[in-house]
């Protein structure tokens, strides 16, 4: 009868062992499976986007390639909304997120960043005759912004109270709506602001101010030590090797600038 007891006990251990692995791999466990599942953007140009050919495109595309391509193992391209990427780490959808994901505390709370290997900045861009140069200046403006970014956080806490704060689901969406008139000014990222000005060049586009230097992180779940230190040896030796300075001229158009590590 105790035998009996201890093999149901030892049983019943294995099996609550086998349920609480995470779905979202340590690096052992991506290099035995022989996959990695990382989200990139899903309509981010130039860093993430649906080609012409039908396949994802952009920065963060070619530098979740390059992580598959060291490992040694599939990629697996998981598009995700802005405010999906977090989540979909948190809930081991995805192992990796390569979306332009830009560091702070709160988010920190969650989960843990790699060094950065991307430039990026927010700011409010609109056309030469609207008169804007601080968060102040927003009073009374209609203002479109991505929600759940940092843009969106940011302008939460320090634009006047009359700023009227039109949130859109994710950057297509903002862009659309400022395209068409529905907002005096877009708070968005540079890259974003870029695009615009390509697509729309009689705008005119300006940077009015800008909110915060974000460069892009690679999100990691929180716990998994050997993933964040092989990511940041990774993103060290394409830093030194020049291979994220070649993709930030082909899809920046800039070259690669200084970048913080962790």
């Amino acid at each position: 009868m105790l035998k009996a007891a201890k093999l149901f006990i030892g049983g019943a251990l294995a099996l609550t062992a086998m349920f609480a692995t995470p779905a979202n791999a340590e690096l052992s466990d991506i290099l035995s499976s022989g996959k990695v599942k990382i989200a990139v953007p899903e309509n981010f140009v130039p860093f993430g986007s649906l080609g012409a050919e039908g396949e994802y495109e952009g920065y963060d595309v070619d530098v979740a390639k390059m992580i598959a391509e060291d490992l040694g193992v599939e990629l697996e391209l998981v598009p995700v909304t802005s405010k999906q990427r977090i989540p979909f780490l948190e809930t081991n959808k995805v192992d990796l997120v390569v979306a332009t994901l830009g560091a702070n505390p709160e988010r920190a709370k969650s989960i843990w960043f790699s060094s950065a290997y991307a430039p990026f900045y927010s700011g409010a861009f609109a056309k030469p005759d609207v008169d804007v140069s601080s968060m102040a200046d927003l009073a009374g403006k209609k203002v479109a912004v991505t929600g759940g970014t940092l843009e969106d956080l940011a302008i939460t806490k320090s634009a006047p109270k009359d700023a009227e704060i039109i949130r859109f689901g994710d950057n297509a969406a903002t862009i659309a709506a400022y395209v068409s008139g529905q907002a005096d000014v877009i708070v968005t990222g540079n890259m974003i602001a870029l695009g615009i000005s390509k697509e729309h060049p009689d705008f005119g586009l300006k940077t009015k101010f800008i909110i915060a230097n974000s460069p892009c992180f690679i999100g990691i779940k929180t716990g998994n030590i050997d993933l964040l230190q092989w990511v940041n040896v990774f993103v060290l030796q394409k830093k030194l090797n020049g291979k994220l300075n070649e993709l930030s001229e082909k899809w920046l158009q800039t070259p690669l600038p200084p970048l913080p590590a962790l």
